[in-house]
């Protein structure tokens, strides 16, 4: 019997949708789901969520809870991690203090300020899971869900490289399935290779029955201008590469947009976009907790084919039924380009030995560039942790695309002790002064 334990399992709806896609699964119908959280609450209407779940899907699994991160994870084969540490009150913290410094940021949970604390209030917490995890269920497969996603994984490497962990976004996806409407082309039968960093890869070839689909994405920009107003096609059109994340993340990782006024017009840039997503996540969350409490049944799940990774990765892993998805993991020998032993972010094949990376090769150059000053964040932020140096906060801030085009030195200096002021005892004892 495959059991599959989920940490943060109070992140209900997430926990929901990715329920409902492995219990689909009829070889994974009778699983052990062991579902773990801190809040008590949460952990209740995430077993109570579950339940429905098992039987909206005609499954029987065996439902366990607890607030023991450790009896939970005791013997998995698979574990998910979706912790988001400090919950919506430290996204706020996360925006609001940059802002009263100057600093735009519309998703900050990759790069940048909010980027950067949050991994360092992150890092904990998978000190803990990784050790927990190497106690209780050496074998198993961490799938990791928290952003920022390629400094939690490089932490990971760094610091418990015998944990058997990738990381898993579905940017891409989602992605090649607009890019695919926008053209007309069916997405199921597109090729197409992507390769990069999390939340900063590329479409590097996108093409049907042979043919390179570029050619018609720029025909479908040229007869429509108001695409051109969107920060992923102004990058597409200046680099030669679509970028696989939204316009929304993509702004945050460089330093030509959000500091001027013009360009968040001109781009229709929403800042503070996930502090309203956040607070909506609290919101339905809130509403799903007081209709179980009243008696009432959630919602149905809806019923459509699995997008999600993990369950994926859990059914090719049980099955030996071979696919291809996007993962992220250390780059030993995959981007030539790239540093060795970097998160970044490849084409994996999955089956029932393992999650398998694909060698891309190397990058375009101007692609790799910007790549690089992204790593060169990952790779301070994670130093900070490892070396228990906070000066290396600082030098992770300095080296921030956005942040370093917006403040001076001394401005940096002071927002990050602003922000290790704010988030106290979330972070790591070393990193706690300045």
């Amino acid at each position: 019997m495959v059991t599959i334990a989920f940490v943060g399992a109070g992140s209900v709806e997430f926990t929901r949708q990715l329920l409902r896609d492995l219990l689909s699964f009829p070889e994974l119908a009778d699983a052990t789901i062991a579902l773990h959280d801190i809040d008590g609450e949460r952990l209740a209407v995430a077993e109570a969520l579950a339940r429905h779940t098992a039987e909206q899907c005609g499954a029987t699994p065996r439902v366990l809870a607890s607030s023991s991160r450790r009896e939970a994870l005791d013997g998995a084969d698979f574990v998910i991690n979706m912790v988001a540490v400090g919950g919506h009150a430290a996204t706020l913290t996360d925006f609001d203090v940059p802002e009263s410094f100057g600093i735009r940021q519309t998703i900050g949970d990759t790069l940048g300020i909010g980027g950067i604390f949050r991994a360092l209030r992150t890092f904990p917490l998978l000190d803990g899971l990784a050790a927990d995890v190497l106690a209780v269920c050496p074998d198993a497969w961490l799938l990791n869900y928290t952003n920022p996603m390629a400094m939690n994984l490089q932490y990971l490497a760094a610091t418990a490289p015998r944990v058997r962990a990738v990381g898993l976004c579905h940017s891409v996806h989602w992605t090649v399935r607009d890019l695919s409407a926008l053209v007309g082309v069916p997405h199921e039968e597109v090729d197409v290779l992507s390769a990069g960093v999390n939340h900063q890869a590329w479409i590097l070839r996108w093409e049907h029955g042979g043919r390179d689909l570029y050619p018609a994405l720029d025909a479908a920009i040229e007869a429509d201008p108001e695409l051109a107003r969107r920060v992923r096609v102004d990058l597409y059109r200046r680099l030669g590469r679509y970028p696989t994340e939204t316009s929304e993340h993509s702004s945050e990782y460089v330093p030509w947009y959000l500091r001027h006024d013009s360009e968040v017009e001109r781009l229709r840039i929403p800042v503070r976009d996930y502090v309203g997503t956040s607070a909506a996540n609290l919101a339905e969350y809130e509403g799903l907790r007081d209709r179980i409490a009243a008696g009432g049944a959630p919602p149905p799940v809806p019923d459509e084919d699995a997008v999600e990774y993990a369950p994926q990765v859990v059914h090719s892993l049980v099955t030996g039924v071979r696919r291809t998805i996007q993962v992220t993991t250390a780059n030993h020998g995959l981007i030539d380009n790239l540093p060795a032993g970097a998160a970044v972010e490849v084409p994996a094949t999955l089956d029932r030995l393992g999650v398998h990376p694909h060698r891309v090769g190397a990058l375009p150059p101007q692609l790799a560039a910007l790549n690089r000053s992204f790593l060169s964040v990952v790779e301070l932020t994670v130093a900070a942790a490892v070396l228990g140096d906070p000066a290396h906060v600082r030098h992770a801030a300095m080296s921030d695309p956005a942040t370093a085009a917006a403040l001076t030195l001394d401005e940096i200096w002071d927002l990050c002790a602003a922000m290790t002021a704010a988030h106290g005892d979330l972070l790591p004892p070393a990193l706690r002064g300045t």
